[in-house]
């Protein structure tokens, strides 16, 4: 903060940044704690021979948010993995990642990063069954893709390193960026992995759905249960409640910050004039005391003897007051007759 009062260009950034950062942390968290409160509220409903009527018998034949858990059953073709044998599954999402280190000019640091250069998903269709065998009802998945937390396995994973030559080595310290490889990964939602989902259920001709709720409440498909699920949810609520009341409490300290130090200033510009005033009143008097009119007076005359020039700069407050035998005759500690801070040292004034 200057002179003025007015905060400085760092502390407005400080202020606006942390206060930007409450309010996008205070968002995640109210919609974190939203869909931790919808998910307890989730009906619970079990995959058995009764599904279809009670269903049936729900208004609208459907539950708008309900949680289910099931083995994951192929309805047609299944996906077979390109890495692993015998390994079949419903979802396969393969990954390439370039990985390499760039030099950070600021930091004189080499950063590892890493890029996806492709991405594919594959997907058929599929059905959350019973654990139990002998229970042949199930429950079609509705674009799965569209889940928050889907959860797939990785089957394969396989680094390629790059191969290094003298002058790629010096190219690469020149242009800042040293490959290292590419990360390879193979990810599935294998046949017979256990499922929780959570979404709208309904009953459509016969067939039972499960499908993004119409309501705008998350979508879950996981392998987690459901106790575990909502476990993730809570910590999740926590940290970005701590994050906002980190950020809040950085932008109200910085604000008070702010607020405190023009109240000093203003304190202090206060005392300066009260200061300020006294001196005039004391110079009148003096001037009384001499019969001298104040016309008579030079401006560049010494405040204390109202006779000789000015010839001192009292540091560290500047003033020029006085000369210098007024200032050997001030009384210790000495201290400006204007202001009243303490003198540190004198600098002789010359007039050209």
């Amino acid at each position: 903060m200057d002179s003025s009062g007015k905060p400085s260009t760092a502390q407005i950034v400080v202020l606006a940044t942390s206060s930007a950062l409450t309010g996008l942390f205070y968002t995640i968290y109210k919609n974190r704690a939203t869909t931790v409160a919808r998910l307890k509220e989730a009906k619970k409903v079990t995959i058995d021979k009764d599904l279809i009527n009670l269903l049936s018998e729900t208004p609208g034949r459907c539950v708008p948010y309900a949680v289910i858990e099931g083995a994951v059953r192929n309805v047609k073709e299944t996906l077979s993995s390109q890495f692993v044998d015998n390994c079949k599954g419903v979802i396969e999402r393969l990954t390439l990642k370039e990985e390499k280190m760039v030099w950070n000019r600021t930091t004189h640091l080499w950063n590892s990063t890493e890029k996806v250069i492709h991405q594919r998903t594959n997907t058929v269709p599929f059905a959350l069954g019973s654990h139990d065998e002998d229970v042949s009802a199930f429950v079609r998945v509705i674009r799965p893709l569209d889940a928050a937390e889907l959860d797939l396995e990785t089957t394969y994973e396989n680094f390629h390193p790059t191969v290094q030559s003298l002058s790629s080595v010096i190219g690469h310290f020149i242009s800042g960026e040293r490959p290292k490889g590419i990360h390879e990964t193979e990810e599935m939602l294998r046949v017979g992995d256990s499922v929780t989902g959570v979404g709208e259920l309904v009953l459509d001709n016969n067939l039972i759905k499960l499908q993004p709720p119409k309501q705008g409440f998350p979508y879950f498909l996981t392998r987690l249960d459901y106790d575990s699920l909502l476990g993730k949810q809570v910590k999740s609520v926590r940290l970005w409640r701590i994050l906002a009341l980190v950020s809040g409490f950085a932008a109200c300290s910085t604000f008070f910050y702010i607020l405190w130090k023009r109240y000093v200033l203003h304190k202090q510009s206060k005392k300066e004039r009260s200061m300020l005033e006294e001196y005039k009143e004391q110079q009148k008097k003096r001037m009384r005391e001499l019969n001298m009119e104040e016309s008579s007076v030079s401006p560049t005359s010494c405040t204390v003897c109202l006779s000789r020039e000015r010839s001192c700069v009292f540091l560290e407050c500047g003033h020029v007051c006085a000369c210098a035998q007024c200032y050997e005759a001030l009384p210790q500690p000495k201290k400006c007759p204007i202001c009243r801070a303490p003198i540190d040292r004198v600098v002789p004034l010359y007039n050209s």
